[in-house]
Formats: structure tokens, C-alpha cells, sequence
């Protein structure tokens, strides 16, 4: 940094992950930023902005960048397909989306890899194929088992996703996930904050109508407190079969006390 720039103005220094830099590390390099020379610029990129040390945030500009919504990454991704000859379905696109996480340059390359595995003709099922994603009909399948009165289809259909190589806490995360937009979908209001194509959002809306809130509700709690104790369970497999089994449980206590109340009053 002690050399000038030979033929430019700056000299430009990037450092990605800055977080993971260690305490001397970032006390050495305080020195330089207390005092830096008028032709050096850093850029420090980093997701745990927390793990910086104070003396270093004071002396640096924050900007702070948000995830892209999954409508913006599949309009972009319509763009590319369009100047690469590239035939994508949106549901295609959209699981792309979803699986990149707000990351553009990791929708890219999986758009990039499905060009090599589809040639060029990017259809849903090829891409949930190759990306070994669970089609959200799975979800809205075992959701009407589990809020019915049959006690083991559910288990039956969950042990032939498990056959097909899907993580158990994958799939528990992906089943809270589904009861959140059928939360989200009982409401007018509320049915603009999943990022689904129309007629996603109208399944999910014919859904949502068949299952009562507070029973939404507990399943969601259920889910989440299975997933959060899932990696430090014995017995993986045998910790989500219980998390069904005890949110088709609660379906079925609300059933019967519903026919008690019923045959009280007649």
C-alpha cells in the first residue's frame, strides 16, 4: 500500500469475509486506517457485520444491501434466457429463485447448470429434478393427510420422500414454510407477501380454507421446534414422524371435541 499507484488515480483493496479476520488482524489494520494515504480505497464485504470491532465501523462508510426478491431475480433470469435462446418455464424460474436465496450470482449459476443438464429447454419438473427440490404438491398433499382423520398416509408418503434422498430437516423446514404462506393466504391482506406466481397463490388459497388458524398455528410451532432440535436428536428420522404425528394429533382432539360440543347441544 506504501507504493503509489503507477498510471491511476486509486489503489483499490478488496476484502471479502472481513469478519473472519482475527483480533490482531484487525488491529494491525487499524493502524492503517487511521492514517491511510489519499490513493488507497477498501472495500470490506462481509454478512456478520457484528463481528467487526467497533474502532474499525467508525472509521468506514456502511452500506447495507438487502436479498433480492425472487420477482426480481426471475425477471432477470427472463432476460438472460431471452438473449441466450434459452426456453425456461416461470415455475422453473421460480424455484430457481427460491433456492438462491436473494443471491443473484447463485441464481445464475443454477440457471447456468440447468442450461448444461436441460439443453437449452428449462421445464419445473426437470429443474426440481436436478435440484433435488421437494414440488411444493408434496406439501400440499401430506398437508391434507395430516389435517384428516387417516393416521398413516402421511408417514407412508414422508418415508417415500425420504427414499428419494431428501434430508428430514429439509423437509420439515419446507412443511413450516408451506403452513406460513397457507397462514399468509387466509387473508387478503396478507396473501401479497408470498412470493408465488398466481396460480400457486390460488392453490394455496383453496387450501388454507380447509384448515383452521390456531391449528396453522401449532403446526408451525411444532415444525419449528423440530427443526431447531433436529441435528442434536438420536433418532432423526423418528423426531419428524413424531412432529406429524402430534399436529394430525391435534386435528383429531379438535375433531372430537367439535362432535362432543355437536351431540351436547342436540
Amino acid at each position: 500500500m506504501r507504493i503509489s499507484p503507477q498510471g491511476a488515480k486509486y489503489k483499490v483493496y478488496i476484502i471479502d469475509e472481513v469478519h473472519m479476520l482475527s483480533n490482531q488482524a484487525f488491529n494491525a489494520f487499524l493502524k492503517t486506517l487511521e492514517e491511510p494515504p489519499a490513493y488507497a480505497k477498501f472495500i470490506m464485504a462481509t454478512t456478520e457485520k457484528h463481528k467487526i470491532i467497533p474502532t474499525i465501523l467508525s472509521r468506514c462508510q456502511v452500506y447495507d444491501f438487502k436479498r433480492i426478491n425472487d420477482n426480481d431475480i426471475i425477471k432477470h433470469l427472463q432476460y438472460v434466457s431471452e438473449n441466450e435462446n434459452v426456453t425456461a418455464e416461470t415455475e422453473a424460474l421460480r424455484v430457481v429463485a427460491a433456492k438462491s436465496d436473494g443471491a443473484l450470482r447463485d441464481a445464475l449459476s443454477i440457471f447456468d447448470q440447468l442450461v448444461s443438464f436441460t439443453g437449452k429447454n428449462i421445464s419445473y419438473q426437470a429443474t426440481i429434478e436436478n435440484l433435488n427440490v421437494l414440488d411444493v404438491n408434496h406439501y400440499i398433499t401430506i398437508t391434507d393427510q395430516l389435517f384428516s382423520e387417516d393416521e398413516s398416509a402421511f408417514l407412508l408418503l414422508f418415508d417415500k420422500i425420504l427414499a428419494k434422498g431428501f434430508d428430514g430437516q429439509h423437509f420439515i423446514s419446507g412443511l413450516a414454510s408451506h403452513f406460513r404462506n397457507l397462514l399468509m393466504a387466509q387473508s387478503s391482506d396478507t396473501i401479497s407477501l408470498m412470493e408465488m406466481s398466481d396460480t400457486m397463490k390460488e392453490l394455496m388459497r383453496e387450501q388454507s380454507k380447509k384448515v383452521d388458524k390456531q391449528l396453522l398455528f401449532r403446526a408451525m410451532e411444532l415444525c419449528n421446534l423440530c427443526d431447531f432440535n433436529y441435528k442434536i436428536s438420536n433418532n432423526k428420522r423418528l423426531s419428524v414422524e413424531i412432529c406429524l404425528m402430534q399436529i394430525n394429533g391435534n386435528y383429531l382432539y379438535k375433531l372430537k371435541a367439535a362432535v362432543r360440543q355437536s351431540r351436547e347441544r342436540v
